[in-house]
């Protein structure tokens, strides 16, 4: 893996909120050019500042004043669990009375808005720097559509020793927040004294956070010449496409060109899901991995066929469409300064697909100006954020009641058929058209599904997913990524090819893939990387090596080191997390540094307690060291800081065993399927350590585990859990077992059971 990352809770993401990574000073790109302000562009582009003016750009973050402020601060009142939670002013001064961390109530001043709708939060600045955002935000919607209230947006989070409590780091806003709600941020963390100076050039998002500073182009305006390009700026922002045909094969227009712009790269800096590695200027290289590492389609961000499930922020969903292979841009539908859409909903589509095929009850099979008939209701299904937020998947699906009944992936017919199951969908979809050409393109989905639930099988058809040139890079690289849980030969030449790919997308894919290469082969696949032109790259290659640092030679050292120090700036520049510096220790650790692996954990946990990884890979190094003694109390105090979480509770089981616990080693894996409840290898886990203590209660432990996993193998040890204690239940077992295992398997388990 690249870097530890936090992980989102479901459903209730905002642009900034969860998971934005806010630019530091380390490794600050010099421009020649100086930012001036968004005021200085309103004189000679009064149109385009009016639109911008009001939109979400503008309101994306203000100082907390009468023209910012939209919640109701007039005393008002929220109860949430029994307390009274109070939003009041202090004369011009917009306060808060909630409760913070030691579980009193105190008064905090607001300092800044953040968004305006379809709700707005609010931001307390501390002394030390931090800018926290308040659980609590304003429904700014209309009285009708349920609006004009207080909410508490995280309910889920109000014990302090979660990470996305308001004071902690999952709601902070110089590291979330800042790179993307703000133009040209220096975040200014200080380490030794773990404190923020944050600076900015522009508390909102003005003009120059897309088109980059504007002295160069002030300077060019009082003397105009034609022969510099982009008028003094740097960067190219106009459409890929400036000519699209018509042509009489083809229902849709076809672009004449497409030619390179930079006006994706710009929106992805802040529509994306994403890790911050730089503050390098990605515009600049063409390559988003200068300065960002995207989040690629994995289960935690998407269903299997691509649909997004956590925020993503749209680009992740952008980059797999067939708009954006085609020349689509940002512009083409949203006006870039407003942020609106260039046409009503019902008509965007049509100034591409001819509005006599698509615009026709022969395609959308609804009534003529029915929601039905719109494109995006099918082709852009909603998804809901922070409770009243709903997002457009931006990936343009075609609907498939198929895989929702078989992969249980969203089908999008039941968002207005709500009475209606997949089976109906699937039946009516059929009779409108026939699924066999969409099933004999091999969509992607049932190999994802597959791979993400364990099934080693369709190795080879991830291996045809990474090789299939019709598949978005995305996509390619999503495929590749999953080999790391499976490896045969297929899937070696997959990543063999990949690692030499063009785009760089498909190489960092190939990188993660090659986590199930064994590491004799992994050098001469990855080696080459090390000297990529993209720092995402670079920087990935080289952690996925570093594993191996005491067996390689030398020359191999050597050559890995420059990467290597990539790796390591990048967490230098996220060191305000606790991830950074235990995934500094990772590296100490596998180059044998004991002491300073040792102590990047410590500033990891005093810097972030709730951070989890690092006491797991404390306990790990001190395993390594033989002082599971050690082990034992850093796990301990990790419990503490994180009760509810099941990977402590179980690696402390595992250190139990180590040190000939059995019975504290059962208490705490029992706790980690209690914390963790869907994960199955805690419950199979359990069960081994409770046999000899409560055979009623490890049998029951394998049944949960196969019921959570549907894994054979859960399913083979609980047969030979109940043929070795003479259970009436294991002929049934083996009964099931039938279907899965081999013929020679069964009848050494029907043998064992006979002789019993």
């Amino acid at each position: 893996m690249f870097l530890y990352k936090t992980h989102s809770p479901k459903k209730i993401l905002m642009g900034c909120t969860l998971f934005f990574i806010a630019l530091t000073t380390t490794g600050h790109t010099v421009h020649a050019a100086d930012f001036v302000g968004s005021q200085q562009c309103s004189s000679c582009h009064q149109d385009q500042y009016q639109a911008w003016q009001g939109s979400h750009h503008d309101m994306s973050m203000r100082h907390a004043k009468p023209d910012a402020v939209l919640g109701d601060f007039d005393n008002a009142s929220l109860t949430f669990e029994g307390k009274d939670n109070r939003f009041f002013k202090k004369a011009e001064q917009y306060w808060v009375n909630i409760e913070g961390p030691d579980g009193l109530f105190h008064d905090y001043k607001i300092s800044y808005t953040f968004g305006y709708t379809p709700l707005q939060q609010y931001m307390v600045e501390f002394d030390d720097g931090r800018v926290q955002l308040i659980p609590f935000a304003w429904d700014s919607r209309s009285k009708a559509d349920g609006g004009q209230r207080w909410f508490h947006l995280y309910p889920e989070f109000t014990d302090n020793h979660q990470e996305f409590y308001w004071t902690n780091t999952g709601q902070n806003w110089n590291y979330m927040c800042a790179d993307c709600h703000s133009t040209n941020v220096d975040k200014n963390f200080d380490l030794p004294s773990n404190t923020y100076d944050t600076k900015f050039s522009e508390i909102n998002v003005g003009c120059e956070a897309c088109h980059g500073p504007a002295s160069d182009h002030i300077d060019w305006n009082k003397n105009p010449d034609p022969t510099i390009e982009h008028a003094g700026f740097d960067r190219n922002l106009l459409k890929p496409v400036t000519n699209w045909l018509h042509k009489t094969d083809r229902t849709t227009l076809a672009p004449e060109a497409i030619n390179n712009t930079q006006q994706t790269l710009v929106c992805a800096q802040c529509h994306s899901r994403h890790t911050q590695i730089s503050n390098d200027d990605h515009v600049q290289t063409n390559e988003f991995g200068d300065r960002y590492l995207l989040s690629l389609i994995g289960s935690q961000l998407y269903y299997p066929d691509g649909q997004v499930y956590e925020e993503d922020f749209v680009y992740g969903s952008f980059l797999q469409s067939k708009m954006h292979r085609n020349g689509v841009t940002c512009s083409n539908c949203h006006d870039p300064h407003s942020a609106e859409l260039t046409l009503p909903k019902e008509t965007v589509c049509l100034q591409c697909h001819q509005a006599s095929t698509y615009a026709d009850t022969k395609h959308h099979h609804h009534p003529d100006n029915s929601s039905g008939a719109q494109c995006v209701n099918c082709h852009m299904p909603e998804t809901t954020y922070m409770q009243i937020d709903s997002r457009r998947d931006h990936g343009w699906h075609i609907p498939r009641p198929d895989f929702a009944r078989t992969l249980g992936t969203p089908d999008t017919c039941l968002s207005c058929h709500k009475d209606k199951d997949s089976a109906w969908s699937e039946g009516v979809t059929q009779q409108w058209q026939p699924m066999a050409e969409l099933k004999q393109e091999k969509h992607f989905a049932p190999a994802f599904a597959a791979i993400d639930q364990g099934y080693q099988e369709a190795a080879n058809a991830l291996s045809h997913i990474a090789q299939n040139a019709q598949n978005a890079p995305i996509i390619r690289a999503s495929a590749l990524a999953r080999m790391s849980q499976v490896s045969n030969q297929n899937t070696l030449i997959a990543i063999a090819r990949a690692v030499k790919h063009n785009d760089s997308l498909v190489r960092i894919g190939a990188i993660s893939g090659a986590g199930a290469v064994e590491g004799r082969e992994r050098w001469p696949l990855l080696a080459p990387l090390l000297n990529d032109t993209v720092l995402a790259v670079r920087a990935e290659a080289a952690i996925a090596l570093t594993p191996m640092w005491q067996e390689l030679s030398a020359a191999q050292q050597s050559q890995l080191q420059p990467a290597l120090d990539d790796y390591l700036a990048i967490q230098t520049f996220n060191e305000d997390r606790g991830f950074a510096h235990t995934n500094k220790g990772n590296v100490f650790a596998h180059q044998g540094k004991f002491q300073q692996a040792e102590q990047a954990y410590r500033n990891s946990i005093e810097l972030e307690p709730t951070f989890v990884g690092s006491y797991l890979h404390s306990a790990e190094l001190y395993r390594l060291q033989n002082n599971n003694e050690a082990g034992i109390k850093i796990l301990k105090q990790g419990i503490q800081a994180n009760p509810d979480d099941g990977s402590l509770a179980y690696s402390l089981g595992l250190a139990y065993i180590r040190n000939k616990q059995p019975q504290l080693a059962a208490q705490s894996l029992k706790q980690a399927t209690l914390k963790s409840p869907s994960n199955a290898n805690y419950f199979y886990v359990y069960s081994l350590s409770v046999e000899a203590i409560s055979l009623t209660e490890a049998e029951s432990s394998l049944q949960t585990a196969y019921k959570i996993s549907s894994n054979p193998q859960h399913l083979f040890a609980l047969c030979d859990l109940q043929i070795r204690h003479h259970s009436s239940e294991a002929q049934h077992c083996i009964a099931q077992l039938k279907q899965f295992a081999p013929e020679n398997v069964i009848q050494q388990l029907q043998q064992r059971l006979i002789l019993k």
